[in-house]
């Protein structure tokens, strides 16, 4: 770490071996663990917390923990104030994650992509490129977002149907996958394992209980085919 390219606020603790790049900015009370790996021109926030190896109740569903690789923060990120990065995520150029969001372990999020305020990716997710996750969405663990996805405000991901009862939900755990240039809009609920389409949408407060068809909009409780999505809305048309 070169002292004359990092400017840090108060009670900050750095662990051993970090590597900082050029022009790193750390606020107050920020913890970053050992190994851990910023690139340059990063922003990181106050009482943001990077490198975190995670904990597992007695009665978890994960698997047993093992002490997990450091976080991989690509340059040009901003790390919000009060978020959480934990082990072996890995976050690409010019990601902005929002203040008192998480992205769990073995998470990697493509550049460019928005992680808004308050929003949770949990474990073993892969998000593409130039993704927004908006404020309170919750992305399941074991899921995929591919490039160009949008997640509205309050968007709930589920991944097991059998709601924590009996053994055999740990064979059928199933993240929710939604494809390049995918919507889904406010307060949606997606069920697990559903495929939503390439350019699909979700109107907002649809129950999706079913895949999604690509370029198909689809809105209700269940959630069922209204309309094809505007041609003027595919990613093909836009400036």
């Amino acid at each position: 770490m070169n002292p004359l390219t990092v400017c840090q606020g108060r009670n900050v603790v750095i662990g051993e071996h970090v590597q900082l790049g050029e022009n790193v900015m750390i606020g107050h009370n920020v913890v970053i663990y050992d190994g851990v790996t910023i690139g340059d021109n990063c922003i990181i926030q106050d009482n943001a917390v990077i490198g975190k190896q995670p904990a597992r109740a007695k009665n978890s569903a994960l698997p047993e923990l093992k002490t997990l690789p450091p976080a991989q923060i690509g340059s040009g990120v901003t790390i919000g104030t009060n978020s959480i990065i934990y082990a072996s995520a890995e976050l690409g150029d010019d990601v902005f994650v929002a203040d008192l969001a998480t992205v769990r372990e073995r998470v990697t999020v493509g550049e460019k992509t928005i992680i808004g305020r308050g929003a949770a990716v949990e474990n073993d997710c892969v998000i593409g490129v130039k993704c927004k996750i908006e404020t309170n969405a919750y992305i399941t663990a074991y899921s995929e977002l591919e490039d160009l996805v949008f997640i509205a405000p309050a968007v709930v991901t589920t991944n097991d149907n059998y709601m924590a009862r009996s053994k055999e939900r740990f064979k059928h755990f199933k993240g929710v996958t939604v494809k390049k240039g995918g919507r889904i809009g406010a307060n949606s609920t997606i069920l697990p394992g559903k495929v939503i389409g390439q350019e699909a949408a979700v109107a907002a407060g649809s129950l999706v209980t079913k895949d999604v068809e690509s370029e198909n909009l689809v809105a209700g409780h269940p959630a069922r085919k209204f309309r094809s999505v505007p041609e003027d809305q595919l990613l093909k048309n836009q400036v």
